[in-house]
């Protein structure tokens, strides 16, 4: 049976301080909403329906950026969590299956999570996802028999042996998507905010005679983020996460707490990376390469058996085959890097494709930019590019030419030729350095 997403991203977030909508702040190079509707991918959802509100504009711009085929509706007022889910109602009338409520400043719900309370709904009306908090404070708390759940009691409401109750409830909640939509149409805003609550929901499940199954999560799973520390925080439980799973699966982190992921960095086995290494947006490094410390790397591809640094920089575009050597202060951006090429040394190369086997010296720039627009550099296999070496594209440099140090390159080079600048050097005999005068 199809299931369907509706992910709840219309609040304010005052606390966060911001212009921008909190669920586009980000974590790891990705807004918060973006890891919320990843988080949900193995649903496989038939819909997904993002409900926007403040900054919806933007909001919406960035989910059909990341997914095209989301739906987004708009809740006008902000009413409560019950009456934003109902804004969905529409878009899912035709949908006969479950509806998995999620929330865009909530990212970190897992997959193996939302597979249990799919599982949960095969023998009840209603799945709630609860947490054993640690310092449950104000959160709502979770009434059970079992894992059948007999009804949410927010803290205001408690009496002292239900605060005593350490299931607390995480807001995520499934259930048959008609079903869901019939009881909410019951819920009703006599309460102190004059708010539509989706907690609500499981009393009048139990009121019809039908089963509120708990799930349980481990609480990081629950984190939500409502100001700039719970941001920090929220970071940094990526951070640990994604450099564990990363060792799990194979890479040698020599310094893990010193590694940088994005959300959609991707780890060989048998990768190495050194310290203070920082993982931008859309990264692979294969099988046995090694990224050297102090490098930065971002919307790059690197191969089995290069090395990366240190102190390099891979910017988007750069494509580096295998066993290609990128050295110390050297950036590379759009260019492909043949099959055991070197680039070691003070290098600047952009707009390039550099061909197997070729060395490339100290200081070579590829002269890619006119001031308007941006031109191409074509070096071909067995080039050898002396040091300080200027290329200024567009231009070849044909197969197994030789540049020689100091050259200013403007014109094609064909296959073999050796190419350099004349220059007339001059000795003097009897010179005498100048010496600082004393005061």
């Amino acid at each position: 049976m199809a299931n369907a997403l509706i992910v709840l991203a219309a609040g304010r977030g005052t606390r966060m301080q911001s212009d921008m909508p909190k669920v586009l702040h980000e974590i790891a190079g990705a807004p918060l909403l973006i890891h919320a509707l990843e988080s949900a991918r193995g649903l496989e959802a038939a819909h997904t329906v993002v409900v926007t509100g403040h900054g919806a504009e933007a909001v919406e711009a960035a989910a059909l950026a990341h997914d095209e085929t989301v739906i987004c509706v708009r809740q006008q007022e902000q009413r409560g969590t019950g009456h934003a889910v109902q804004q969905a109602a529409e878009a899912l009338a035709d949908h006969d299956g479950p509806a998995f409520v999620l929330y865009g400043d909530t990212p970190f719900v897992t997959a193996e999570t939302l597979a249990k309370m799919a599982e949960a709904l095969e023998g009840a009306s209603v799945a709630v996802l609860g947490f054993e908090a640690e310092d449950p404070g104000k959160y709502g708390r979770l009434v059970t028999e079992g894992d059948r759940l007999l009804k949410i009691v927010e803290w205001k409401d408690a009496s002292e042996e239900e605060r005593a109750i350490t299931l607390c409830n995480s807001g995520v909640l499934a259930a048959d998507s008609g079903l869901l939509f019939d009881l909410l149409a019951e819920v009703t805003d006599d309460n102190a905010a004059g708010e539509f609550y989706l907690t609500d929901v499981p009393g009048l499940v139990n009121e019809r005679g039908l089963v509120t199954q708990v799930v349980r999560c481990d609480e990081a799973e629950t984190l939500g983020v409502n100001s700039r520390a719970d941001l920090a925080r929220a970071s940094a439980f990526f951070q640990t996460r994604a450099r564990t799973q990363a060792m799990e699966t194979g890479a040698q982190l020599e310094a893990p707490e010193t590694v940088y992921f994005a959300h959609d960095t991707v780890l060989g086995r048998d990768c190495t990376v050194e310290p203070n290494v920082v993982f931008g947006p859309g990264v692979t490094v294969e099988t046995g390469a090694r990224i050297r410390a102090f490098s930065h790397l971002e919307g790059c591809h690197v191969s089995r058996g290069a090395i990366v640094g240190p102190y390099a920089r891979l910017r988007p575009g750069a494509e580096l085959s295998e066993d290609v050597r990128v050295g110390n202060f050297v950036e590379i951006k759009a260019a492909e890097i043949g099959e055991g090429a070197k680039v070691n040394h003070l290098s600047y190369v952009g707009d390039a494709a550099i061909g197997a086997g070729t060395n490339v010296g100290a200081g070579t720039i590829t002269c890619n930019y006119d001031g308007a627009n941006k031109f191409r550099t074509e070096i071909g296999d067995n080039v050898f590019v002396g040091s300080d070496t200027q290329l200024v594209a567009p231009v070849r440099v044909g197969a197994g030419a030789t540049i020689a140090a100091g050259t200013t390159v403007w014109k094609d080079v064909a296959d073999g030729m050796l190419v350099l600048n004349d220059k007339t050097q001059t000795a003097r005999a009897g010179y005498v350095r100048p010496v600082k005068k004393k005061s």
